[in-house]
């Protein structure tokens, strides 16, 4: 293959090379035509085409051009974002795909596994959308009972108690994990973890309590309990399953900026 059947593009910083013919698969497309080097978007540079675009998104529609089809990851949610660059190169087939995905619903899907072991419970929360979980994430707090520092007028005991606040863990953009109950230290002492969950105020060590409220937020935020399942009868291990179903939405403006050119041209 000679090196005039390949081009080299440069979106926002992101280069890429295909075939020629790739980029015109379809003949009415702005791709297509900016090799005539009329349009003012398409920049040489060196031997490269330098687009002012969004380089990440554009490997979504580079791989469009070379299969016909549309695959995106599984939390894929940029759709909107991604249609505006199908619109900028004017590939119509790329926006009747993404017109599908955006006109249905996208259902999130959540899990919370629960085990209570002896005098402490675990946590750990997995959604499909990884804003519900830092959305989550935000509203949840842990509580570590320490001993406060000693005063030189304090000489009470056993010592005084300080709670320590801390968010939960986050293993992965898609999870996080807590715990909370009675907890031994280095030194036998035994500490205490609770949970705060807002608006609750409460502080709670229960797990049976923490669960109750956590589900409560879930099906308040618009989450429906879809199945709960005992994952080890042993362990007292549970697993709840939740799905929300909310389209996206799409803003538009009130009114082009021709029209409101001439509103502002006739208050003159």
């Amino acid at each position: 293959m000679s090196s005039q059947e390949l081009v080299t593009l440069n979106v926002g910083g992101k280069i890429f090379t295909t075939r020629l013919s790739t980029i015109k698969q379809f003949p009415a497309s702005r791709l297509a035509r900016m090799l005539d080097g009329k349009d003012q978007e398409f920049k040489m540079v060196g031997s490269q085409i330098f687009v002012d675009r969004d380089g990440v998104l554009f490997s979504f529609i580079l791989d469009f051009l070379r299969t016909h089809q549309l695959l995106l990851p599984t939390d894929f949610s940029d759709y909107l974002r991604l249609q505006r660059e199908a619109l900028f190169y004017e590939l119509d087939s790329l926006v009747d795909l993404l017109n599908q995905h955006i006109l249905e619903p996208i259902p999130a899907f959540l899990e919370v596994h629960f085990l209570n072991r002896n005098t402490q419970a675990f946590f750990r929360v997995f959604g499909s959308c990884s804003k519900t979980i830092e959305m989550l994430t935000g509203r949840i707090t842990v509580f570590i009972e320490q001993p406060a520092a000693p005063t030189w007028s304090s000489n009470s005991f056993p010592p005084q108690m300080t709670l320590l606040p801390l968010p939960p863990q986050r293993p992965s953009y898609h999870d996080l994990v807590f715990y909370c109950g009675s907890d031994s230290t280095t030194d036998n002492q035994i500490g205490v973890r609770y949970v705060s969950i807002k608006p609750d105020n409460r502080k709670l060590a229960n797990g049976t309590n923490v669960l109750g409220l956590l589900i409560d937020i879930l099906l308040k935020e618009g989450f429906h309990l879809v199945s709960t399942r005992t994952v080890s009868s042993e362990d007292k291990s549970e697993c709840y399953s939740f799905e929300r179903i909310k389209p996206l939405e799409v803003l538009t403006m009130n009114s082009t900026p021709k029209l409101e050119a001439e509103q502002s041209q006739k208050k003159k």
